[in-house]
């Protein structure tokens, strides 16, 4: 994260003339509010009014659809374990129903794959229960204040100090439940500063979180530490730890497979390829945009604006001079 803020991710116009980080930073942040995109439903909005739905994975774990991102329960004898939380407005309604599927009492672990409010909507309910709270130690502290939403007029945070992760990782980690070996990998960069994705050995299956979508374009949070290359570079993560059978959870969208994850590896290198040309011909992210970057991808992954933009800037940050 304090690379984060030093102007590796920080929002960014690539045309500012910037003479230090500092100035890189102070500058950049002030482009945010004259950048708008049209047709863009903020994903809390949907989510108030999409009703819940539950995919079976095996016999102990699930995927529950419909708050905001997909959320994954597992049981267990100690409790439910769950990785990310819907959004806050129907955190009720997602631990309801995790506690009814898993056959828990209570949810004894929550793991944060990052900080965005679509994932840490039920921090603080489960945190006043005393659940354990797992994430990367860059999601807690973007949770400790408030900060922009991705292309949403609202900001997430700060959290009450019961709803902030109370088990830190700076990097790989494990744990051990209801005979689950659980590891969460951290992924550099990807889409935040603060991704983690868990892998559950046994199972067979991988919460991928922001650094996989499979219903459309992914957001490039690239205002706190994601970037087009950190996202190839998680995905290479990823898929290194994938067999032909293995279940990949999408942050939103159906579950995916390893085939599924090599083919948008391969796409999201042709696509920062065309970026950083372009970005080395003195191009902004509209001239970028017009170049149709993304053409033959549109029609699967659909309207490309926001994707496009936000991929840009975040390579900006990465390929500016001092940066």
């Amino acid at each position: 994260m304090l690379r984060t803020l030093l102007g590796h991710a920080a929002t960014v116009d690539c045309m500012t003339d910037i003479s230090n980080r500092r100035g890189f930073l102070k500058a950049t942040l002030g482009t945010a509010a004259a950048v708008t995109i049209t047709q863009v439903v903020p994903l809390a909005a949907l989510a108030r009014d999409s009703e819940l739905s539950v995919t079976p994975l095996n016999d102990k774990l699930l995927v529950i659809s419909g708050a905001g991102a997909n959320v994954v329960a597992m049981k267990s004898p100690e409790g439910a374990l769950l990785v990310d939380g819907g959004v806050e407005a129907r955190s009720g309604e997602v631990v309801k129903l995790a506690l009814k599927e898993t056959g828990a009492k209570k949810v004894h672990t929550l793991i944060n794959t990052h900080w965005h409010p679509e994932q840490t909507g039920s921090n603080e309910r489960l945190g006043k229960a005393g659940a354990r709270i797992i994430s990367h130690v860059n999601t807690q502290l973007w949770l400790g204040y408030a900060n922009d939403v991705p292309w949403q007029d609202r900001k997430w945070g700060p959290l009450d100090r019961k709803g902030l992760p109370n088990d830190i990782t700076y990097g790989d980690g494990a744990i051990e439940l209801g005979g689950e070996h659980i590891e969460y990998k951290y992924l550099l960069q990807a889409h935040t500063d603060g991704d983690l994705a868990v892998h559950f050995k046994e199972s067979n299956v991988i919460a991928a979180g922001g650094a996989v979508s499979s219903d459309g374009w992914p957001v490039i949070d690239y205002k706190t530490g994601g970037w087009i290359n950190g996202l190839t570079d998680g995905l290479r993560d990823l898929i290194r730890l994938c067999d032909a059978n293995t279940k990949v959870v999408p942050a939103n969208g159906p579950v995916v497979g390893k085939a599924d994850l090599e083919a948008q590896l391969k796409m999201y290198q042709t696509i920062s390829q065309r970026m950083s040309q372009l970005l080395r011909k003195g191009m902004g992210p509209e001239e970028v945009l017009a170049a149709g970057v993304t053409k033959e991808f549109d029609a699967q992954w659909g309207e490309p604006t926001k994707f496009v933009t936000l991929a840009f800037k975040s390579l900006c940050g990465h390929m500016a001079p001092d940066a």
